[in-house]
Protein backbone atom coordinates (compact mmCIF):
# COMPACT_ATOMS: atom_id res chain seq x y z
CA UNK A 1 0.00 0.00 0.00
CA UNK A 2 2.87 2.40 0.77
CA UNK A 3 4.00 2.24 -2.87
CA UNK A 4 0.51 2.92 -4.27
CA UNK A 5 -0.07 6.66 -4.61
CA UNK A 6 -3.88 6.17 -4.79
CA UNK A 7 -4.53 3.06 -2.66
CA UNK A 8 -8.33 3.46 -2.61
CA UNK A 9 -10.53 4.63 -5.48
CA UNK A 10 -13.43 5.34 -3.12
CA UNK A 11 -11.25 7.43 -0.80
CA UNK A 12 -9.75 9.33 -3.74
CA UNK A 13 -13.20 10.17 -5.09
CA UNK A 14 -14.47 11.19 -1.65
CA UNK A 15 -11.57 13.57 -0.95
CA UNK A 16 -11.54 14.99 -4.48
CA UNK A 17 -15.27 15.77 -4.41
CA UNK A 18 -14.94 17.39 -0.99
CA UNK A 19 -12.02 19.49 -2.21
CA UNK A 20 -13.73 20.58 -5.46
CA UNK A 21 -16.90 21.68 -3.66
CA UNK A 22 -14.89 23.83 -1.27
CA UNK A 23 -12.78 25.36 -4.05
CA UNK A 24 -15.90 26.36 -5.99
CA UNK A 25 -17.67 27.69 -2.87
CA UNK A 26 -14.69 29.79 -1.76
CA UNK A 27 -14.08 31.11 -5.28
CA UNK A 28 -17.73 32.14 -5.72
CA UNK A 29 -17.69 33.87 -2.33
CA UNK A 30 -14.47 35.79 -3.11
CA UNK A 31 -15.58 36.80 -6.61
CA UNK A 32 -19.01 38.01 -5.45
CA UNK A 33 -17.59 40.07 -2.59
CA UNK A 34 -14.77 41.57 -4.67
CA UNK A 35 -17.08 42.24 -7.63
CA UNK A 36 -19.51 44.10 -5.35
CA UNK A 37 -16.70 46.22 -3.92
CA UNK A 38 -15.37 46.89 -7.42
CA UNK A 39 -18.77 48.05 -8.66
CA UNK A 40 -19.12 50.40 -5.71
CA UNK A 41 -16.04 52.27 -6.93
CA UNK A 42 -16.54 51.92 -10.70
CA UNK A 43 -20.29 52.21 -11.31
CA UNK A 44 -20.18 56.01 -11.24
CA UNK A 45 -17.56 56.15 -13.98
CA UNK A 46 -19.39 53.51 -16.04
CA UNK A 47 -22.69 55.38 -15.89
CA UNK A 48 -21.10 58.79 -16.58
CA UNK A 49 -21.22 58.61 -20.44
CA UNK A 50 -24.62 59.48 -21.87
CA UNK A 51 -26.70 56.41 -22.66
CA UNK A 52 -24.92 54.03 -20.33
CA UNK A 53 -27.10 52.04 -17.97
CA UNK A 54 -27.61 48.62 -16.48
CA UNK A 55 -26.43 46.88 -19.65
CA UNK A 56 -23.03 48.55 -19.35
CA UNK A 57 -22.82 47.60 -15.66
CA UNK A 58 -23.44 43.96 -16.62
CA UNK A 59 -20.95 44.24 -19.45
CA UNK A 60 -18.30 45.53 -17.05
CA UNK A 61 -19.04 42.71 -14.63
CA UNK A 62 -18.75 40.12 -17.43
CA UNK A 63 -15.30 41.48 -18.31
CA UNK A 64 -14.11 41.91 -14.72
CA UNK A 65 -15.23 38.55 -13.34
CA UNK A 66 -12.80 36.51 -15.50
CA UNK A 67 -9.93 38.68 -14.20
CA UNK A 68 -11.03 38.09 -10.61
CA UNK A 69 -11.34 34.35 -11.18
CA UNK A 70 -7.87 34.14 -12.70
CA UNK A 71 -6.31 36.19 -9.91
CA UNK A 72 -8.01 34.57 -6.93
CA UNK A 73 -8.31 30.95 -8.02
CA UNK A 74 -4.98 30.02 -6.33
CA UNK A 75 -6.16 31.77 -3.14
CA UNK A 76 -9.38 29.75 -3.33
CA UNK A 77 -7.39 26.52 -3.61
CA UNK A 78 -5.35 27.53 -0.55
CA UNK A 79 -8.40 28.35 1.58
CA UNK A 80 -10.23 25.24 0.36
CA UNK A 81 -7.18 23.15 1.29
CA UNK A 82 -7.22 24.51 4.84
CA UNK A 83 -10.99 24.06 5.23
CA UNK A 84 -10.83 20.50 3.89
CA UNK A 85 -7.87 19.40 5.98
CA UNK A 86 -9.12 21.04 9.18
CA UNK A 87 -12.50 19.32 8.73
CA UNK A 88 -10.85 15.94 8.14
CA UNK A 89 -8.63 16.44 11.18
CA UNK A 90 -11.48 17.49 13.47
CA UNK A 91 -13.52 14.44 12.44
CA UNK A 92 -10.51 12.15 13.06
CA UNK A 93 -10.63 11.03 9.43
CA UNK A 94 -6.92 11.74 9.04
CA UNK A 95 -6.24 9.51 12.05
CA UNK A 96 -8.35 6.76 10.46
CA UNK A 97 -6.45 7.03 7.17
CA UNK A 98 -3.14 6.95 8.99
CA UNK A 99 -4.26 3.91 11.00
CA UNK A 100 -5.15 2.18 7.72
CA UNK A 101 -1.51 2.51 6.69
CA UNK A 102 -1.64 5.59 4.43
CA UNK A 103 1.33 7.91 4.37
CA UNK A 104 1.05 11.69 4.41
CA UNK A 105 1.59 11.87 0.65
CA UNK A 106 -1.17 9.29 0.08
CA UNK A 107 -3.57 11.33 2.20
CA UNK A 108 -2.79 14.42 0.14
CA UNK A 109 -2.68 12.60 -3.22
CA UNK A 110 -6.38 13.20 -4.14
CA UNK A 111 -5.98 16.89 -3.28
CA UNK A 112 -2.81 17.14 -5.36
CA UNK A 113 -4.53 15.45 -8.29
CA UNK A 114 -7.48 17.82 -8.04
CA UNK A 115 -5.13 20.82 -7.81
CA UNK A 116 -3.30 19.63 -10.95
CA UNK A 117 -6.62 19.48 -12.84
CA UNK A 118 -7.47 22.97 -11.55
CA UNK A 119 -4.08 24.22 -12.81
CA UNK A 120 -4.77 22.88 -16.32
CA UNK A 121 -8.26 24.39 -16.35
CA UNK A 122 -6.83 27.69 -15.08
CA UNK A 123 -4.25 27.80 -17.88
CA UNK A 124 -6.89 27.15 -20.55
CA UNK A 125 -9.27 29.68 -18.97
CA UNK A 126 -6.56 32.35 -18.91
CA UNK A 127 -5.63 31.79 -22.54
CA UNK A 128 -9.11 31.58 -24.00
CA UNK A 129 -11.10 34.04 -21.87
CA UNK A 130 -8.99 36.23 -19.59
CA UNK A 131 -6.69 37.60 -22.32
CA UNK A 132 -9.68 38.68 -24.41
CA UNK A 133 -11.38 40.21 -21.40
CA UNK A 134 -8.18 42.13 -20.60
CA UNK A 135 -7.95 43.56 -24.11
CA UNK A 136 -11.62 44.58 -24.26
CA UNK A 137 -11.73 46.08 -20.75
CA UNK A 138 -8.53 48.10 -21.24
CA UNK A 139 -9.83 49.48 -24.54
CA UNK A 140 -13.15 50.37 -22.89
CA UNK A 141 -11.46 52.05 -19.94
CA UNK A 142 -9.25 54.04 -22.34
CA UNK A 143 -12.35 55.68 -23.88
CA UNK A 144 -13.79 56.25 -20.38
CA UNK A 145 -16.50 53.61 -20.85
CA UNK A 146 -17.79 55.20 -24.03
CA UNK A 147 -18.21 53.49 -27.39
CA UNK A 148 -15.32 51.14 -28.19
CA UNK A 149 -14.08 51.63 -31.78
CA UNK A 150 -15.36 48.79 -33.96
CA UNK A 151 -12.03 47.91 -35.56
CA UNK A 152 -9.44 45.20 -35.38
CA UNK A 153 -6.31 45.44 -33.28
CA UNK A 154 -7.73 47.73 -30.58
CA UNK A 155 -5.05 48.59 -28.02
CA UNK A 156 -5.17 51.06 -25.16
CA UNK A 157 -2.77 53.38 -23.31
CA UNK A 158 -0.20 53.32 -26.10
CA UNK A 159 3.24 54.75 -25.32
CA UNK A 160 5.63 55.20 -28.28
CA UNK A 161 9.09 56.70 -28.62
CA UNK A 162 10.72 58.42 -31.59
CA UNK A 163 14.27 59.12 -30.44
CA UNK A 164 14.00 61.61 -27.59
CA UNK A 165 10.37 62.39 -28.44
CA UNK A 166 7.28 60.62 -27.11
CA UNK A 167 3.91 59.91 -28.72
CA UNK A 168 1.04 58.62 -26.56
CA UNK A 169 -2.55 57.67 -27.41
CA UNK A 170 -5.49 56.41 -25.37
CA UNK A 171 -6.48 53.91 -28.07
CA UNK A 172 -4.93 52.44 -31.21
CA UNK A 173 -7.01 50.70 -33.88
CA UNK A 174 -6.07 48.92 -37.08
CA UNK A 175 -2.76 47.56 -38.31
CA UNK A 176 -0.06 48.62 -40.77
CA UNK A 177 -0.74 51.80 -42.74
CA UNK A 178 -4.36 51.77 -41.53
CA UNK A 179 -3.43 52.43 -37.90
CA UNK A 180 -5.44 55.21 -36.28
CA UNK A 181 -4.68 56.88 -32.95
CA UNK A 182 -7.20 58.61 -30.68
CA UNK A 183 -6.59 61.15 -27.89
CA UNK A 184 -3.02 61.73 -29.00
CA UNK A 185 -0.30 63.65 -27.17
CA UNK A 186 3.08 64.46 -28.71
CA UNK A 187 6.03 65.53 -26.56
CA UNK A 188 8.91 67.16 -28.41
CA UNK A 189 11.98 66.92 -26.16
CA UNK A 190 15.45 68.36 -26.25
CA UNK A 191 18.50 66.18 -25.51
CA UNK A 192 18.39 65.24 -21.85
CA UNK A 193 14.61 64.81 -21.79
CA UNK A 194 13.58 68.48 -21.41
CA UNK A 195 10.15 69.03 -22.99
CA UNK A 196 10.14 71.82 -25.58
CA UNK A 197 6.53 71.57 -26.74
CA UNK A 198 3.42 69.54 -26.13
CA UNK A 199 0.83 68.89 -28.83
CA UNK A 200 -2.61 67.38 -28.22
CA UNK A 201 -5.04 66.13 -30.85
CA UNK A 202 -8.19 64.01 -30.90
CA UNK A 203 -7.10 61.86 -33.84
CA UNK A 204 -4.02 60.91 -35.85
CA UNK A 205 -3.40 58.85 -39.00
CA UNK A 206 -0.31 57.62 -40.84
CA UNK A 207 1.05 60.27 -43.24
CA UNK A 208 3.91 58.21 -44.78
CA UNK A 209 6.17 59.36 -43.20
CA UNK A 210 5.03 60.60 -39.84
CA UNK A 211 1.63 60.89 -38.20
CA UNK A 212 -0.84 63.61 -39.12
CA UNK A 213 -2.62 65.18 -36.16
CA UNK A 214 -6.09 66.60 -36.79
CA UNK A 215 -6.85 70.03 -35.29
CA UNK A 216 -3.89 69.91 -32.91
CA UNK A 217 -3.30 72.32 -30.03
CA UNK A 218 0.37 73.09 -29.53
CA UNK A 219 1.79 74.41 -26.27
CA UNK A 220 5.25 75.98 -26.47
CA UNK A 221 6.87 75.42 -23.08
CA UNK A 222 9.55 78.10 -23.50
CA UNK A 223 7.16 80.84 -24.63
CA UNK A 224 4.21 79.54 -22.57
CA UNK A 225 1.92 80.03 -25.58
CA UNK A 226 -0.90 77.89 -27.00
CA UNK A 227 -1.43 77.70 -30.76
CA UNK A 228 -4.36 76.15 -32.66
CA UNK A 229 -3.38 74.41 -35.92
CA UNK A 230 -5.31 72.70 -38.71
CA UNK A 231 -2.90 69.80 -39.18
CA UNK A 232 0.56 68.85 -38.02
CA UNK A 233 2.82 65.94 -38.93
CA UNK A 234 4.99 64.53 -36.13
CA UNK A 235 7.12 61.45 -35.42
CA UNK A 236 8.39 61.01 -38.96
CA UNK A 237 10.75 58.30 -37.79
CA UNK A 238 7.96 56.21 -36.27
CA UNK A 239 6.75 53.58 -38.74
CA UNK A 240 3.68 51.32 -38.43
CA UNK A 241 6.03 48.36 -38.02
CA UNK A 242 7.73 50.06 -35.08
CA UNK A 243 4.33 50.85 -33.55
CA UNK A 244 3.29 47.20 -33.83
CA UNK A 245 6.37 46.31 -31.78
CA UNK A 246 6.10 49.12 -29.23
CA UNK A 247 2.37 48.90 -28.48
CA UNK A 248 2.19 45.26 -27.44
CA UNK A 249 0.22 44.43 -24.28
CA UNK A 250 1.37 41.03 -22.95
CA UNK A 251 -1.75 40.67 -20.78
CA UNK A 252 -3.97 40.85 -23.85
CA UNK A 253 -2.09 38.19 -25.83
CA UNK A 254 -2.38 34.44 -25.54
CA UNK A 255 0.60 32.23 -24.70
CA UNK A 256 1.28 31.44 -28.36
CA UNK A 257 0.77 35.01 -29.58
CA UNK A 258 3.16 36.24 -26.91
CA UNK A 259 5.73 33.67 -28.06
CA UNK A 260 5.58 35.12 -31.58
CA UNK A 261 5.82 38.66 -30.25
CA UNK A 262 8.94 37.81 -28.22
CA UNK A 263 10.55 36.32 -31.33
CA UNK A 264 9.76 39.50 -33.30
CA UNK A 265 11.22 41.68 -30.54
CA UNK A 266 14.39 39.62 -30.39
CA UNK A 267 14.74 39.75 -34.18
CA UNK A 268 14.46 43.54 -33.98
CA UNK A 269 17.06 43.67 -31.20
CA UNK A 270 14.60 44.99 -28.62
CA UNK A 271 14.44 44.22 -24.88
CA UNK A 272 12.23 41.22 -24.07
CA UNK A 273 12.91 40.72 -20.35
CA UNK A 274 9.46 41.79 -19.13
CA UNK A 275 7.58 39.82 -21.78
CA UNK A 276 9.76 36.75 -21.26
CA UNK A 277 9.05 36.83 -17.50
CA UNK A 278 5.32 37.15 -18.24
CA UNK A 279 5.58 34.27 -20.73
CA UNK A 280 7.14 31.94 -18.17
CA UNK A 281 4.63 33.04 -15.54
CA UNK A 282 1.78 31.97 -17.81
CA UNK A 283 2.84 28.42 -16.88
CA UNK A 284 4.12 28.82 -13.33
CA UNK A 285 1.13 30.97 -12.28
CA UNK A 286 -1.58 28.31 -12.80
CA UNK A 287 0.75 25.64 -11.39
CA UNK A 288 0.76 27.51 -8.07
CA UNK A 289 -2.53 25.71 -7.36
CA UNK A 290 -0.47 22.52 -7.10
CA UNK A 291 1.50 23.98 -4.19
CA UNK A 292 -1.48 24.84 -2.03
CA UNK A 293 -2.22 21.31 -0.69
CA UNK A 294 1.46 20.96 0.25
CA UNK A 295 1.65 24.34 1.98
CA UNK A 296 -1.65 23.78 3.77
CA UNK A 297 -0.82 20.21 4.79
CA UNK A 298 0.41 21.40 8.18
CA UNK A 299 -3.27 21.65 9.15
CA UNK A 300 -3.89 17.95 8.41
CA UNK A 301 -1.48 16.24 10.76
CA UNK A 302 -1.33 16.46 14.51
CA UNK A 303 -4.13 15.57 16.89
CA UNK A 304 -7.09 17.94 16.92
CA UNK A 305 -7.44 17.53 20.68
CA UNK A 306 -3.92 18.92 21.18
CA UNK A 307 -5.40 22.41 20.90
CA UNK A 308 -2.99 23.44 18.13
CA UNK A 309 -5.25 22.89 15.15
CA UNK A 310 -6.07 26.60 14.81
CA UNK A 311 -2.38 27.49 15.04
CA UNK A 312 -1.59 24.90 12.37
CA UNK A 313 -4.25 26.38 10.09
CA UNK A 314 -2.78 29.86 10.57
CA UNK A 315 0.70 28.53 9.73
CA UNK A 316 -0.64 26.91 6.56
CA UNK A 317 -2.37 30.14 5.54
CA UNK A 318 0.79 32.13 6.26
CA UNK A 319 2.87 29.81 4.08
CA UNK A 320 0.39 30.12 1.22
CA UNK A 321 0.20 33.90 1.34
CA UNK A 322 3.99 34.10 1.70
CA UNK A 323 4.26 32.31 -1.62
CA UNK A 324 2.05 34.88 -3.36
CA UNK A 325 4.07 37.75 -1.89
CA UNK A 326 7.39 36.25 -2.96
CA UNK A 327 6.00 35.35 -6.39
CA UNK A 328 4.79 38.89 -7.08
CA UNK A 329 8.06 40.39 -5.84
CA UNK A 330 10.15 38.04 -7.99
CA UNK A 331 8.02 38.76 -11.06
CA UNK A 332 8.43 42.51 -10.52
CA UNK A 333 12.19 42.07 -10.18
CA UNK A 334 12.23 40.02 -13.36
CA UNK A 335 10.30 42.70 -15.25
CA UNK A 336 12.90 45.31 -14.21
CA UNK A 337 15.79 43.04 -15.14
CA UNK A 338 16.88 42.30 -11.57
CA UNK A 339 16.35 38.56 -12.05
CA UNK A 340 16.57 36.45 -15.22
CA UNK A 341 13.00 35.88 -16.52
CA UNK A 342 13.10 32.10 -15.94
CA UNK A 343 14.35 32.54 -12.38
CA UNK A 344 11.77 35.24 -11.65
CA UNK A 345 8.89 33.00 -12.76
CA UNK A 346 10.03 29.64 -11.38
CA UNK A 347 12.25 30.30 -8.32
CA UNK A 348 9.30 30.98 -5.94
CA UNK A 349 7.51 27.86 -7.18
CA UNK A 350 10.43 25.49 -6.56
CA UNK A 351 11.39 27.24 -3.32
CA UNK A 352 7.95 26.75 -1.79
CA UNK A 353 7.70 23.27 -3.26
CA UNK A 354 10.73 22.36 -1.14
CA UNK A 355 9.27 24.25 1.84
CA UNK A 356 5.99 22.38 1.51
CA UNK A 357 7.70 19.00 1.27
CA UNK A 358 9.85 19.81 4.28
CA UNK A 359 6.85 20.89 6.36
CA UNK A 360 4.89 17.80 5.28
CA UNK A 361 7.67 15.39 6.22
CA UNK A 362 8.44 17.06 9.56
CA UNK A 363 4.78 17.34 10.64
CA UNK A 364 3.63 13.91 9.45
CA UNK A 365 4.08 12.39 12.88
Amino acid sequence: MQLDFFPSRMLTTYLAKMFVVRIVAVLIMLVLVLMALDLLGSSGDILAPEGNGQAEILKYASLRIPQLIARFLPYSVLLATLITLVTLNQNSEVVAMKAAGLSAHQVLAPLLLTAAVVAVISFAFNERIVTRANATLKAWEAVEYGAIPEATGVRSNVYLTDGENILTASTLTGTGDNIELDNVTWYSRAPGGIIREQVRADHATFAAPGWQLENPRRFDVGAAEVEELETLVVAEGLTPEAIDLQSVDPDAQSFWELSETIDEYEAAGRRTTEMRASWWHRISGPLSALLMPLLGSVAAFGLARSGQLFVRAIIGMALGFAYFVVDNAALAMGSFGGYPPFLAAWAPFFLFLLVGETVLIRTEE
